[in-house]
């Protein structure tokens, strides 16, 4: 199926500024993104950004480069403002991959696209890992996603959902298999939900969680979740993890 991919990147990242252009094993981590998008087998490939500094990097490579507006609050208002002005079909399926996701396995790039075009009555898929580890359910920092029986988001969250009314220890194995699911951020999206997005109104929940797939669900729109035995590699957030990274990119050259 044909499918597109775009990447969101910019350089004022709080936490790690610069990042898509912090060196991984010996590039700039975009031209590694870039590649794994590429070779998920997408028609097309477009990074986004406010920046012209990434621009350069990623010139002269087999991918379009799109100078954004530096106002956009979220990496998928970023990617509506893509849509719109490649003028690409309502039904076209877009993958949002995050800048900073250089280990992120090419198959399920086009497995999420292919998720999302298998059912019909969704315009939004993501995907989710199983979890086994209380710690792990409890920990805020790690999102939680609760599913119906066809697998659509009932709901996100940073708190242990469903609860367990009988366990009284975070400590401990014995978690229910197929219960608990941790959220990967990677999206797929028609462009005419992106569009639409665009312009819907923040919800309080998003607020309160910090978790902006919530403005979907508030509006009543379904989410389809791709759900992996394994979660993938985790991105780049701070520079312990770039260097964790790196080193997992200097084994694969080796």
């Amino acid at each position: 199926m044909q499918f597109k991919v775009v990447i969101p990147a910019r350089l004022a990242s709080t936490r790690l500024p610069s990042k898509p252009l912090l060196p991984l094993a010996g590039r700039p981590m975009i031209l590694h993104v870039c590649e794994r998008a590429l070779a998920s087998g997408a028609d097309q490939v477009v990074v986004a950004t406010e920046d012209p500094a990434i621009m350069d990097v990623v010139a002269h490579m087999p991918v379009e480069g799109m100078l954004t507006s530096s106002e956009h609050v979220s990496g998928t208002s970023r990617i509506a403002e893509v849509c719109s002005r490649m003028g690409w079909s309502g039904e076209t399926v877009v993958v949002n991959l995050q800048g900073d996701e250089p280990l992120m396995p090419p198959e399920l790039i086009a497995e999420l696209a292919s998720t999302l075009s298998s059912d019909t009555d969704c315009h939004v898929a993501t995907m989710a890992a199983a979890m086994t580890q209380w710690n792990d359910i409890a920990d805020p920092n790690i999102v939680k996603v609760v599913m119906d029986r066809q697998q659509r988001a009932l709901y996100f969250s940073r708190a242990a959902i469903p609860c367990e009314r009988d366990r009284h220890s975070v400590e401990g194995d014995g978690v229910p298999a197929g219960i608990y699911w941790r959220h990967i951020g990677m999206y797929a999206y028609t462009a005419a939900y992106l569009r639409q997005y665009a312009s819907l109104e923040p919800s309080p929940l998003e607020d309160l969680e910090k978790l902006e797939q919530l403005r979907v669900l508030w509006h009543g729109d379904a989410i389809k979740v791709l759900t992996v035995p394994q979660a993938p590699p985790p991105g780049v957030d701070t520079e312990a993890d770039r260097q964790r990274v790196e080193s997992i990119l200097l084994q694969y050259m080796r």
